[in-house]
């Protein structure tokens, strides 16, 4: 993956364990992906108002295939 290639958004997960498990499915098809999340797993392992989401980051030349694999899953 280039340094240059944008990486946006296609999916807001609950927490690290669906984050991981999209991850798994997007990499079995040759998408790499990035998490970002603004709160340690560890204090906040759910989704509550918003803290422990996981954002899934893809390169923007793979976000459609990604977004129907993942509405597909």
């Amino acid at each position: 993956m280039s340094n240059q290639q944008k990486m946006i958004e296609v999916y807001k997960a609950k927490g690290e364990l669906e984050a991981q498990v999209i991850k798994g499915l997007l990499e079995s098809h040759g998408i790499p992906c990035l998490f970002q999340s603004h709160a340690a797993s560890s204090v906040h392992p759910f989704a509550i108002n918003g803290l422990g989401e996981v954002r899934i980051m893809v390169p923007k030349n793979t976000a459609d295939e990604a977004r129907r694999l993942i509405e597909a899953d």
